[in-house]
C-alpha cells in the first residue's frame, strides 16, 4: 500500500507540474504562444512581460502551488510516516518529479520554463519559514536591482545556506536537494548570468533615472 502511495503520488507529481498555465493562459486569453515571444520562456516572468501583470499573477500563483501540492502529495496519500525521514525523501522526490514535469512538461511537447516558481512551492511544503524568508531576499534583491533572474538565483542559493547555518536543520536529504537545486537554477540562468555581466539583461522593474 505505500508503495503503490508512493508511485501514484509520484506519477500525480509529474503531471501537476507538467500542466504548462503559461502556454495555456497566453493561448486561451490572448491567442498566442508566450515561448514564441519575449525570452521564449514560458514562466511567469515571461507572461507578465509579453501578456501583463493581469495573466502573470495567476500563472505565477498557479506555477508555485502545484509545486507545493506535488511536494505534499505523499503527506495527502499517506505514503509514509507523519515526520519520517522516508515521508522527507518521498516529498523531495515528488517535488523534483513537479520541477521536471514543469521544465519539461508532458502537455506542452516537453517545452516548458524554468521552474523557479515551481521549485519555491516545493521549498514552501518543504521548510515553509525559510523559504518565506528567502522569498523575502528574492524581494530585496529585485527591488535593489529590478532583476527577476538576480533576484531567483540569489534566493535559491541561499537556501541550503541558510538551511545548514541559521535553521540547522537535521535533515540530509534537504540540505542536499537544497544544494542540488540552488545549482541547477543557476545553470539554467547562464544565458541571463552572461547578459548581466554585459550589462543587456531587462530589467523587471526599472529605476527612475533610466
Amino acid at each position: 500500500m505505500v508503495i503503490s502511495s508512493a508511485v501514484i503520488a509520484l506519477v500525480l507529481a509529474y503531471l501537476a507540474g507538467s500542466i504548462p498555465s503559461a502556454v495555456w493562459a497566453g493561448k486561451l486569453f490572448h491567442g498566442i504562444d508566450v515561448r514564441e515571444h519575449g525570452s521564449g520562456n514560458a514562466g511567469a516572468t515571461n507572461t507578465v512581460r509579453v501578456l501583463g501583470w493581469k495573466t502573470g499573477i495567476p500563472v505565477l500563483i498557479f506555477d508555485l502551488f502545484k509545486g507545493w501540492l506535488a511536494a505534499m502529495l505523499p503527506e495527502f496519500l499517506q505514503a509514509a510516516p507523519e515526520g519520517s525521514e522516508t515521508l522527507m525523501i518521498l516529498q523531495i522526490a515528488c517535488g523534483l518529479a513537479a520541477i521536471i514535469g514543469h521544465v519539461f512538461p508532458l502537455f506542452a511537447g516537453f517545452r516548458g520554463g524554468k521552474g523557479v516558481a515551481t521549485t519555491f512551492g516545493v521549498l514552501l511544503a518543504l521548510h515553509p519559514l525559510l523559504t518565506l524568508t528567502c522569498a523575502g531576499i528574492f524581494l530585496l534583491v529585485l527591488l535593489a536591482s529590478g532583476y527577476v533572474s538576480l533576484g531567483s538565483m540569489t534566493a535559491v542559493a541561499m537556501f541550503p545556506i541558510l538551511l545548514v547555518t541559521l535553521f540547522r536543520t537535521p535533515s540530509v536529504w534537504l540540505i542536499v536537494f537544497s544544494t542540488i537545486v540552488a545549482v541547477a537554477v543557476i545553470i539554467t540562468h547562464k544565458k541571463n548570468i552572461k547578459r548581466l555581466l554585459r550589462g543587456e539583461e531587462k530589467r523587471f522593474i526599472r529605476r527612475r533615472k533610466e
